[in-house]
C-alpha cells in the first residue's frame, strides 16, 4: 500500500475512535446521572485503577502499556469532566 492509502486507512480509524470515544462518554453520561441521584462520588480511584489495568493487560502492542495507560489516563480525565457537567447541570452538553 502507499502512503496515501495508509493515511486513508489511518483516518477511517480515526473517524472510529471519535465514534468509540462518543459512545463511551454517552454511557459516562448515563453513570453521571445515577451518581447524581445516589449521591455517589464523581471520582472513583479504585474505578479508574481497574480500568487502566485492564487496558494494559489487553494491550497487545505495539504500544506499550505506559503509552496505553497515558491514553486512558487523559480519557479518564476527559470523562470525569463530561460526568461533573452532568453531576451539576443534570444535562450533557457538547461543548469545547
Amino acid at each position: 500500500m502507499s502512503i496515501e492509502d495508509w493515511r486513508r486507512k489511518i483516518d477511517e480509524i480515526d473517524k472510529q475512535l471519535v465514534e468509540l470515544l462518543n459512545a463511551r462518554s454517552q454511557c459516562v453520561l448515563e453513570i453521571g446521572k445515577i451518581k447524581h441521584t445516589s449521591g455517589e462520588a464523581l471520582y472513583q480511584p479504585d474505578r479508574e485503577k481497574q480500568v487502566l489495568d485492564a487496558a494494559a493487560r489487553i494491550n497487545p502492542g505495539p504500544l506499550p502499556d505506559a503509552a496505553i495507560r497515558r491514553l486512558f489516563e487523559r480519557i479518564l480525565y476527559e470523562a470525569r469532566s463530561v460526568e461533573r457537567t452532568v453531576m451539576h447541570d443534570g444535562e450533557g452538553k457538547k461543548g469545547s
